[in-house]
């Protein structure tokens, strides 16, 4: 049985899609749960098993709640739903980024000869999207409003515990690993993702552009931009691509 988890790290990231859920049967709203001191909101969207989380900022908070989706809730597909810094040349506030796969922007073994990224004694740094996933994303948004002014744009996903807000930081990070925006949550949801061989693409709207005194622009865009990433995830839904 298909069972879909999505995650987002703050409330105005999952709101919206708990409210368009329902209970399992299509009446009545979605279950609450709590679980580990998260809410898990357990239904259905457009008849197919959900569950929705908002798992709380950072690495490790989104490690623990993708892992909880899998173990205790036995999703089998889960998608990251939020917003992020542009950090790609031509990329503005509003463009929407699909991951083609996450990296870790503040792992550094280098000096033992990993990679910028790599943990040590992992074959892996660069964890892979799936690529249904993110074609049903991508078509999501086509179908938004939101495709008439702004454009999607398929590229890395680069994660780490800042938020990043300088062009100095930015910079360094481009060069690092060069990913199409930066945010806290979407390499550590991959890397669980991974380990459980459970398919995953992270959704990511740009409320800043991960530069200097981003931080007021940022909380500014904060609603516009979740509301249009979980238009993407409820258009998947409707189609159901993914899970053909």
């Amino acid at each position: 049985m298909r069972k879909v988890g999505i995650i987002g790290a703050m409330d105005v990231e999952v709101q919206t899609i708990v409210a368009a859920m329902t209970s399992s049967g299509g009446t009545g709203t979605a279950k609450k749960i709590e679980s580990a001191k998260l809410s898990f909101y357990e239904g259905e969207l457009n008849g197919i098993n959900t569950v929705a989380v908002k798992s709380g900022v950072g690495k490790v908070n989104a490690a623990l709640c993708a892992q909880r989706l899998i173990l205790e809730f036995g999703v089998t597909h889960i998608i990251n739903t939020g917003i992020a810094g542009a950090v790609a040349h031509g990329l503005g506030v509003f463009d929407v980024v699909v991951s083609t796969d996450a990296v870790y922007h503040d792992v550094d073994a280098t000096c033992f000869g990993y990679k910028p990224g790599q943990i040590p004694q992992m074959d892996v740094y660069q964890f892979p999207a799936d690529k249904p996933l993110a074609a049903a994303a991508e078509k999501a948004f086509a179908a938004t409003g939101f495709a008439k002014k702004y454009k999607l744009v398929k590229g890395r996903v680069a994660s780490g515990d800042q938020f990043v807000s300088s062009g100095e930081m930015k910079n360094r990070i481009r060069e690092a690993c060069d990913p199409a925006c930066v945010e806290m949550e979407g390499a550590a949801i991959a890397h669980a993702c991974w380990l459980n061989n459970v398919p995953f693409v992270i959704i990511r709207s740009m409320s800043d552009m991960a530069d200097d005194g981003e931080e007021a622009a940022s909380a500014f865009n904060e609603k516009t931009c979740a509301e249009e990433s979980a238009s993407i995830v409820l258009g998947m839904f409707a189609a159901a691509d993914f899970l053909a």
